[in-house]
């Protein structure tokens, strides 16, 4: 052979970076040389060693897909919005475990006193601390995700809600087939569960995520007690069909409200919601 692909060139061929005309000339020339071939393999060695630990690290690096984050994933949604929801703190087992409790014992207590109203009266509850502790940083182990994640303030809010509430009507749900003697007054609690989320959302954007919905509750808790005691022996007010209405009506006017607001939310940190109180 009267001349060698240089090394320079070699283990330039090794990276793959070698451009054409001298890749031709180096494939040609490391067909019938095997001087050269020698040389490619001690450069490829270390080449492939550390495209070997890069791609070693990036898999150790990669965080661990759960079951319902790979499901998310596989029907569509963003790698980051399958994370945000899957991290949503009100879907970890433990608090799914204390509210299936709860809501059992509730249904429990219903049979033996005969009185719906009580489960009526704490199931919309449930969804509403559901939203209210989604957005906790002390509770959240993503929320340094949450506040830089690519998305309107929000959407971020919706997302999150959406997953909360949805996990709180499932159990409801699930609750309510234990009470299949009550008929249609058993599902009585849907609309004050939706009237309650949006309205302390609503509010959320001047109270905070804490302040509004305890106001919420309270005042929900407050209503059903008056009208259990005014309406002795009957069904309470917010569970009769004008109730029903006027829950459909606060949840309609707290998502316009809620929308109106949308701007709020993308001027506070961690999906809009402020810790405190203020505009």
């Amino acid at each position: 052979m009267s001349w060698h692909v240089t090394e320079e060139d070699v283990r330039a061929y090794a990276r793959g970076e070698l451009a054409p005309p001298a890749l031709w000339s180096a494939d040609a020339h490391l067909a019938v040389c095997a001087d050269c071939r020698a040389l490619l393999a001690e450069a490829s060695e270390p080449a492939a060693l550390d495209a070997g630990w890069e791609r070693l690290d990036a898999e150790l690096d990669a965080p661990r897909r759960g079951v319902f984050e790979a499901l998310l994933v596989r029907l569509g949604a963003a790698d980051h919005t399958a994370r945000l929801l899957a991290a949503t703190p009100v879907l970890r087992r433990s608090w799914l475990l204390a509210t299936g409790l709860v809501l059992m014992l509730t249904v429990l207590a219903v049979h033996v006193i005969h009185a719906p109203v009580l489960f009526l009266a704490l199931a919309p509850l449930a969804p509403l601390a559901s939203v209210a502790l989604s957005y906790r940083p002390a509770l959240d182990p993503t929320y340094e995700m949450a506040v830089v994640a690519p998305l309107h303030g929000f959407k971020l809010l919706m997302i999150r809600t959406v997953a909360a509430l949805g996990t709180g009507l499932a159990l409801n749900g699930l609750a309510t087939l234990a009470l299949p003697g009550y008929g249609l007054l058993a599902l009585a609690w849907l609309l004050p569960a939706l009237a309650l989320t949006a309205a302390a959302l609503a509010l959320s954007a001047r109270l905070g995520p804490l302040l509004a919905p305890a106001l919420v509750g309270g005042g929900w808790l407050a209503l059903v007690a008056w009208a259990a005691y005014t309406h002795a022996g009957a069904t309470p007010v917010p569970f009769t069909p004008a109730g029903q209405s006027a829950a459909a009506a606060v949840t309609a006017l707290a998502a316009v409200l809620l929308y109106q607001a949308r701007d709020h939310f993308d001027a506070r940190p961690y999906g809009g919601l402020p810790e405190r109180g203020g505009g």
